[in-house]
């Protein structure tokens, strides 16, 4: 069987070990920009130096080696014939079985947007973080995060805490922090909602014993070079860090695939696509019945990937046992210097207070998870 799969990020990667694992004769395909992994949670300390793009770029050559797979290095334009055809770039690519892990995209609507930097791009915005930061000398940075409305669940706004408190903490660490005015802005009163009912509440007391000001609970209207606009009022800023809410893959945007109404590839229980037979979602690209707190994570994606990988090669051995995958939200809020374990699940919320060991377990994690892919 000639498994195909969208992608080389975590639910991809996943996705490929666990095919391997359950069918191992398969023949896996890869179709991917880059024959690269860029490790997204570590992005936040780049404009501390703590890393550099280069240690989060990982080289996937020996991983396919080791997993048997043929890369193809394309950018996606559309999937038809109910999922066994990928067209990209270079071609079309006939396959067995799909699962696509192609991640999300941020949007881009609010004016202005340009001036506004969207951490979680990539490694090119993590370092224009730091080259900004680096070339002022003071001023007013502004850090603020939106979502999807019509996708609740299509948010990332846990490593705009941690670029809030990372950047607080680089000033002070530099002794510069008396020059510096830094705002937090969202569109909801209580941010951070759906990490729990208790967590806006401390992370705002977090804000406030470190002197960051809030601008809470105001629709965004948009941006100017150096400027914030907001239906409750504006305020100028040197530096804008903006992470707006996600939708699906730019390809899926014109493709006749089933889309939710935020525009994610819609998803069942069991990661298929509802009307295409072995065809599967995992990771950002997706829309998934569940809780409203659902996370966009690479925990949350290594998840679905499983149950993907799974539920495939069951389907292709005509099998119906199909496997539903566990929400459940956990993250480190990191400030450079502590962390803040914070687990979410069916049963309720855990947040631990701020603690140095959680810094370094986040760091321990990434080479934990990365050296499997060396």
């Amino acid at each position: 069987m000639n498994i195909t799969i969208l992608g080389a990020g975590f639910a991809a990667l996943t996705a490929i070990k666990e095919v391997r694992k359950q069918a191992p004769s398969s023949i896996i395909t890869v179709i991917a920009p880059e024959k690269e992994m860029i490790y997204y949670p570590s992005l936040i300390w780049i404009p501390a130096g703590i890393r550099t793009g280069d240690d989060l770029r990982i080289n996937l050559h020996n991983f396919f080696n080791r997993m048997n797979v043929q890369f193809v290095k394309a950018r996606v334009e559309d999937v038809i014939d109910g999922g066994r055809t990928v067209k990209t770039d270079q071609g079309d690519f006939k396959n067995d079985g799909l699962i696509i892990a192609s991640g999300g995209r941020f949007i881009k609507k609010l004016p202005g947007i340009e001036n506004a930097i969207t951490p979680c791009e990539g490694i090119p915005a993590a370092e224009k973080i730091k080259s900004r930061l680096d070339a002022l000398s003071g001023g007013t940075i502004a850090i603020g995060f939106g979502g999807n409305p019509n996708e609740p669940s299509a948010m990332r706004g846990g490593p705009m805490f941690e670029f809030l408190f990372g950047i607080d903490n680089l000033l002070r660490k530099q002794g510069r922090r008396d020059k510096f005015k830094i705002i937090f802005f969202n569109p909801a009163a209580k941010p951070g909602m759906r990490l729990g009912d208790k967590v806006p509440a401390a992370v705002l007391k977090m804000m406030q014993k470190r002197d960051i000001e809030t601008h809470l609970g105001h629709k965004m209207v948009a941006f100017e070079a150096n400027k914030v606009k907001t239906e409750g009022g504006e305020f100028h800023a040197d530096l804008i860090l903006f992470m707006p809410g996600m939708t699906g893959p730019a390809w899926s945007a014109n493709s006749e695939i089933p889309k939710s109404a935020g525009g994610l590839i819609l998803a069942n229980e069991h990661c298929q696509i509802p009307g295409y037979s072995h065809t599967y979602v995992a990771g950002d690209s997706g829309s998934y019945p569940g809780p409203d707190w659902q996370a966009k994570q690479a925990h949350m994606a290594d998840l679905q990937a499983l149950a993907s990988a799974r539920n495939l090669i069951k389907e292709l051995k005509g099998e119906s046992d199909f496997e539903t995958f566990k929400h459940e939200l956990v993250c480190i809020v990191d400030t450079l210097t502590h962390g803040v374990l914070i687990k979410r699940t069916e049963k309720g919320t855990i947040m631990l207070p701020p603690c140095r060991l959680m810094h370094y377990a986040k760091r321990a994690f990434e080479w934990f998870y990365t050296r499997q892919y060396r």
